[in-house]
């Protein structure tokens, strides 16, 4: 055999082998990657998408805890593990771009090594306030922080909030002081007690705490409002220029093989085409968003570039 001949049938074998390799998934356990400890609340996120995935897929769906770091440990994790459609990454996309610029050194580089497959929801961080202060608006919380001056405060407790809070107080031109939290739980007292006016908080942690009568939520970071809670006003309509989505996705290694990224790609959106999965994701703060993997792909890459700027914006101090 001539060595072009020899090319030729490698060619031809590798051709023949993909869709065969395809054709078979999934024949064996898949493993869904949680970046989260197991009983918080991405956990049961993950969990609620790999119960409705073992039916799908007709194959047993173990859930992997890998915690800490928040969450480079996982993302490193599925970006060296062997990309044929066996590990699949549900974790916000938008979390893991912002990592690019929160980190001096990220493990891996998310848009390089880390392919999107399908996008799950799509939702706002979130600008309140006690439900017992008089402020029904931003540009009633703006007049007030303006007289107050540097002696009003705001707390913020995750980047994304941290964020959209020096956002609105840079359009805004107010001079409150930023005071960092551990956890959305530790400001509760504070902002019940009056000692901050306002905070940001993720929409879980929002919805939860206006349903039980403890927030107002003013504003939301997104350019358009939530289905879930049409009624809640965004910033941007209320003056204040921002679009900072939050978004969750289930992602596999770079380099699986197109049709078994489409394959789970059609898996995700039967999924969220549910009323029951609407319903799920509207209750946490949600909107479905169903798309395909080159659109998810093609978000976080430009959330990597976005998100070098909001650090920027927001003079956030990179991690060792």
């Amino acid at each position: 055999m001539t060595i072009r001949s020899f090319a030729g049938a490698l060619v031809l074998a590798c051709a023949l082998t993909a869709p065969a390799h395809a054709q078979s998934y999934p024949n064996q356990d898949i493993h869904v990657v949680c970046a989260y400890p197991a009983g918080s609340g991405a956990d049961l996120f993950v969990r609620y998408y790999a119960e409705k995935l073992r039916t799908l897929s007709g194959r047993n769906i173990v859930v992997d805890n890998k915690p800490g770091a928040v969450s480079n440990i996982a993302t490193e994790y599925v970006a060296r593990a062997k990309p044929d459609g066996y590990t699949i990454y549900i974790q916000g996309g938008s979390s893991i771009a912002a990592n690019m610029s929160l980190f001096k050194n990220p493990p891996v580089d998310v848009a390089k090594a880390i392919q999107v497959a399908a996008t799950l929801n799509k939702q706002p961080y979130m600008l309140a306030v006690d439900v017992k202060k008089p402020w029904k608006n931003v540009a009633e919380l703006t007049a007030f922080l303006k007289e107050k001056k540097d002696k009003a405060s705001f707390g913020t407790s995750n980047p994304p909030g941290k964020v959209m809070a020096l956002a609105y107080k840079a359009a805004a031109g107010i001079d409150a002081v930023e005071v960092p939290y551990r956890t959305s739980f530790d400001t509760a007292n504070d902002l019940a007690s009056g000692q901050l006016d306002f905070a940001t908080y993720d929409p879980v942690y929002s919805m939860t705490q206006a349903r039980e009568g403890k927030l107002r939520i003013l504003g939301l970071s997104t350019a358009a409002r939530l289905e879930a809670a049409p009624e809640l006003p965004t910033m941007k309509e209320q003056g204040i220029d921002m679009d900072l989505l939050g978004w969750f996705a289930a992602m596999v290694p770079a380099g699986t093989p197109k049709p078994i990224v489409d394959q789970i790609n059609k898996w995700f959106n039967e999924i969220n085409a549910t009323p029951e999965s609407k319903k799920f994701l509207n209750s946490i703060g949600g909107d479905p968003w169903i798309t395909t993997p080159e659109i998810g792909q093609a978000r976080l890459v430009q959330d990597v570039k976005d998100w070098g700027g909001y650090v920027r914006t927001a003079r956030i101090e990179p991690q060792g």
